[in-house]
């Protein structure tokens, strides 16, 4: 099993465990911590090829990652270490290795297989976050809460409401009490306002994002049904388990209650998506779910860091209250341990790091090479400013996807409406790109679509309102051939686009830039093979932002990365700076009000240390100029280091106050105890 020999021994362990069994039954419940840099994802795409070599059907095999493009690198990999185990007879693992997906993914997929057998028209559309939220609006206004005399919750906050109480598993009063107290006052009308948002999904057929693990939860409680679906997978493998939801958790134990055959992988140590839902007590929990308890394997040995960033991030999580013990280690030995660097405030914090930056590209690390990390977006602020200052070309994570661009949510909604001529938000939306057509008018046709057994016939059949002209007629026509399915796909995203093209020039001045977007769209749409694939994986997994719509395009071919620490993890730099390392930011203020919380704070700091392979500097102002946060107003407040680096573990660290008494790069010694009155001179040059 040559395959096999790159694998370090605990990672052997895990990969053999599937097929260890003389017997073909699948092996019992097996949990895999994988610490940071570990080689999780190597590891996991080993265990399914291993599995395929020993005779498993790659057919009856069910993976799960967080991303499409996390599921189908997972492929790719399995794919190659099938071919250099079984040589030519492995074939192409793109279409033997179906069930590879996210949880929504492959939920959507489940729920149109059993769509009659649960009361589902398997015709359904998917809503992404903006959608559901418009819907969510809409049944707002109509029970007349968007009227109240004290301001009712936004669209946005009711719908975040509504999530993390399908998502963990909780009563609405307890949602409202733990994350949401200031709505608690509304509690009686937002329980009419979801049970009406309810209604006009089914009404509508269409299915959020939350409905495919709600439906498919519910759908494996009938046991029947469980039995049925589990018994099609004689293996299932799930990546990330500590970031998933208790939905999620209680989907995966309906489908192997005894956990045979059950793989999951994670760390303790990286749930750090409790805003999301997710909780650390599925993965903590996982071996005594079942009985006997699940086999635990830990992965140790990290292949990012030099040891002396380990020991300091070993030395922050050991002081968690509750974990799975590891102590990752390597054998990339360095001299140089990470840096606690003291500056006076928040501008000495950005000239740091900006001329570390600078000193660190000279001696040949690239700007890409090196990133700065934070804990919240907003406090990147000053250093934006010094970045852009020195003419330090930059990219900041998390900013508009694609799919949130105004141009390509209208093309969607024309895709939407005619798959599905009952989605009013669809139809809301693209009824009001013509002229001479507003709300009033839009909701009107949409009554008079919802009473017929045929939508599409009863549009056709509405008179073109005042003002619109051709564009109504041409409207509905579209519509119709489209329906039809006479076009085929893709070609039918094409004749779309030609119907939005005129929109798109009235609504947008920089149209020619968008209509780049939509094009792009359709090269996309081409990788389907039908719309309604096309919009139910687009929905589920978006791409990135390409176009003006989410920042200035790039000049430089280099850059340095911004993130925040949630849109860093499973990402790897040379070089990484961490801002704000003081309490009050690392743990956050609006993060420190429980055990848990605090708990997921400690995680985060932990995962933003171990992003660095070579070199790590925190950095903590002495103090904060606030913005009239205060009765004084503006002031200066201080600050002390983050308390989850205590003075117990300093001695891991090397401890700096910058600047220092010698030269730092780009600054003349002596200039901070220099004070001149320039102002007062220059007034005296005119006396």
């Amino acid at each position: 099993m040559a395959y096999l020999e790159k694998l370090n021994p605990e990672q052997r362990r895990a990969v053999e465990h599937g097929a260890r069994e003389k017997e073909r039954a699948p092996a019992a419940p097996l949990l895999v911590i994988a610490g940071a840099g570990s080689g999780k994802t190597n590891t996991l795409a080993h265990c399914v090829a291993h599995l395929i070599v020993n005779g498993a059907d790659p057919r009856r095999i069910l993976l799960m990652t967080f991303s499409r493009r996390a599921a189908a690198e997972m492929t790719r990999r399995v794919e190659r270490i099938c071919a250099q185990a079984m040589g030519a007879s492995a074939g192409p693992m793109t279409d033997a290795l179906a069930w590879a997906g996210t949880f929504h993914g492959i939920g959507a997929r489940i729920l149109r297989d059993y769509a009659e057998q649960i009361g589902l028209d398997p015709n359904f559309t998917i809503h992404d976050r903006e959608d559901s939220a418009d819907l969510m609006n809409l049944a707002r206004h109509e029970l007349g809460f968007s009227k109240t005399a004290s301001r009712f919750p936004t669209k946005g906050t009711c719908l975040a409401i509504y999530s993390r109480a399908v998502n963990a598993e909780l009563p609405l009063d307890e949602v409202l009490r733990d994350a949401f107290p200031w709505c608690a006052g509304w509690r009686a009308q937002l329980r009419d306002l979801f049970a009406a948002y309810v209604e006009a999904k089914q009404a509508q057929n269409v299915l959020d994002y939350d409905d495919l693990l709600l439906y498919w939860a519910q759908t494996v409680a009938e046991p029947a049904l469980a039995d049925d679906i589990g018994g099609r997978f004689d293996h299932v493998l799930v990546d990330e388990y500590q970031d998933t939801n208790r939905l999620q958790s209680s989907i995966l134990l309906a489908l192997k209650p005894g956990g045979r055959g059950l793989t999951v992988v994670g760390d303790d140590a990286q749930s750090i998506y409790s805003f999301r839902a997710a909780t650390v007590r599925n993965i903590l929990d996982f071996p005594n779910a079942f009985s006997p308890a699940a086999d635990i394997i830990t992965l140790e040995r990290n292949y990012r860091s030099t040891q002396p960033i380990l020991a300091a991030a070993n030395g922050v999580i050991e002081l968690a209250r509750e974990r799975f013990t590891k102590n990752l280690w390597t054998e990339r030995q360095s001299a140089e341990l990470p840096r606690i660097v003291s500056v006076r405030d928040e501008a000495d914090q950005a000239r740091y790091i900006a001329l570390r930056v600078l000193e660190n590209r000279e001696t040949g690390a690239s700007l890409k090479q090196q990133a700065v990390l934070f804990r919240a977006s907003h406090h990147s602020g000053p250093l934006e400013l010094e970045l852009t200052r020195r003419n330090i070309p930059f990219v900041k994570f998390g900013g508009l996807k694609f799919l949130d661009s105004a141009h390509v949510k209208d093309m969607l909604a024309v895709l939407r409406f005619a798959q599905n001529p009952r989605d009013r938000v669809a139809g809301f939306r693209i009824m009001q790109l013509m002229p001479g057509v507003g709300p009033s008018t839009a909701r009107r046709a949409l009554d008079l679509m919802a009473e017929r057994p045929d939508p599409i016939s009863a549009l056709s059949e509405i008179p073109a309102p005042p003002r619109s002209g051709d564009d109504w007629t041409g409207f509905v026509a579209t519509l119709q051939h489209l329906r039809s399915g006479k076009a085929g796909w893709p070609a039918e995203i094409a004749c779309a686009r030609r119907w939005y093209e005129p929109r798109l020039e009235n609504i947008h001045d920089d149209a020619a830039a968008r209509l780049a977007d939509l094009l792009q769209l359709e090269q996309i749409a081409a990788g389907y093979p039908s719309r309604e694939r096309f919009l139910t994986e687009l929905t589920l997994d978006p791409p990135d932002a390409t176009s003006d719509q989410a920042g200035a395009p790039l000049l430089d071919e280099d850059y340095l990365i911004l993130s925040t620490i949630h849109s860093a993890k499973g990402q790897e730099w040379k070089s990484v700076f961490i801002l704000n390392a003081v309490d009050g930011c690392i743990p956050s203020d609006l993060g420190a009000g429980t055990t848990a919380e605090i708990e997921e704070e400690r995680r985060l700091l932990y995962v933003a240390m171990t992003r660095a392979k070579d070199s790590l500097h925190l950095v903590a102002p002495q103090r904060f100029f606030t913005h009239g946060q205060h009765a004084q107003g503006d002031r200066h407040v201080h600050a002390s280091r983050t308390r989850f680096i205590p003075a117990t573990l300093l001695h891991r660290f090397e401890c700096v106050t910058w600047p220092l008494a010698t030269t730092e790069p780009g600054e003349r010694q002596g200039a901070r105890q220099v004070r001149v009155d320039v102002g007062a001179r220059m007034r005296g040059m005119w006396r």
